[in-house]
């Protein structure tokens, strides 16, 4: 298996981790990275959302590894180092949202490959929670999941949503569904906004350390959605919204209460009816809970591996 770069420089993850290059069955070259555990109690899948990146995840990688878990994570197709999708790098793209399924079996073919312990759990933020529940509706093999900010829904108005329908369909059959949807920029929004009135997080040092993510290794930046991602995502958010949640999988989601990027009707409507699911409100939440105070962090994750142990015998699995 190739080695691929893992910006240790910019993770701030635990001591020894390591990212490959992972071929997916239509053909993409995607990266993937895991951080070991000794006597690890099982192994979590990190499912991150839209323009995310490995390194992004390396601070909640050493909150699982000081509480006992092995971590695994990857570039979806179409961002970080991953293979983009488009001849311009700097426009989130996808095909088909389904696609991205082809990433998971190669991210689980990878923990597998690297003998990361069993069970495995998730942890899908944002997008990933779309991806992520498409994941366990297909029958994904984990203990438990917890999902933060899930992409069940986008938040717009009423009457904006036709237009966004419309508009993104025609852009398929008319050959410009590649540009950028309406109201959306090349430049990363962390790199464009400032932390005053941000929609990601309440803490400012948190805040400039994404930026300065991306000042390090300018690679790893993604701006915003084409037509063709709105308009895929809208479709499986709609296939999704039809089908029950997963019986068999303890589900934890945590919402911020100022949450403005994703849909909270479509997050707290799901949750209510998910057997074995729990919703917790972050009272001042925005969408990126698990990068915010660290009092905030601290709670989340002590509450992610409590929901985890709860679920298995911490017993490590070949």
């Amino acid at each position: 298996m190739e080695s691929a770069p893992l910006f240790d420089d910019i993770a701030n993850g635990p001591a020894g981790g390591a990212a490959h290059w992972l071929r997916t069955t239509d053909g993409l070259r995607i990266r993937a990275g895991h951080w070991k555990k000794t006597d690890a109690k099982g192994t979590v899948l990190i499912f991150p959302g839209r323009t995310e990146f490995i390194e992004k995840y390396g601070r909640a990688a050493k909150a699982l590894h000081d509480r006992g878990f092995a971590s695994v994570v990857v570039d979806w197709r179409g961002q970080g180092i991953s293979d983009r999708m488009t001849a311009n790098r700097a426009i989130g793209h996808v095909a088909r949202f389904p696609d991205f399924q082809h990433d998971v079996a190669a991210l689980v073919a990878y923990a597998k490959a690297q003998n990361l312990p069993k069970p495995y759990y998730m942890i899908a933020h944002s997008m990933g929670g779309c991806i992520g529940l498409r994941s366990l509706i297909n029958g994904l093999d984990i203990k438990a999941a917890m999902f933060s900010a899930p992409m069940w829904g986008i938040q717009m108005s009423v009457a904006l949503r036709p237009i966004a329908w419309g508009l993104s369909t025609v852009s398929r059959h008319l050959g410009f569904d590649e540009t950028l949807a309406p109201g959306q920029f090349e430049k990363p929004y962390v790199l464009r906004a400032s932390f005053e009135g941000n929609t990601l997080t309440n803490d400012r040092d948190m805040y400039e350390t994404l930026g300065q993510q991306l000042r390090c290794h300018p690679d790893l930046a993604l701006g915003g959605p084409s037509l063709r991602w709105l308009n895929t995502s809208l479709r499986e958010m709609h296939r999704l919204s039809a089908l029950p949640s997963p019986t068999n999988i303890p589900c934890l989601t945590f919402l911020g209460s100022n949450e403005a990027i994703v849909d909270p009707v479509r997050i707290r409507d799901r949750m209510a009816n998910w057997p074995n699911g729990q919703l917790r409100v972050i009272a001042g939440g925005q969408h990126e809970m698990m990068m915010d105070s660290p009092a905030i962090q601290a709670s989340i994750f002590d509450a992610t591996a409590s929901h985890f142990e709860a679920t298995s015998n911490a017993k490590v699995i070949a």
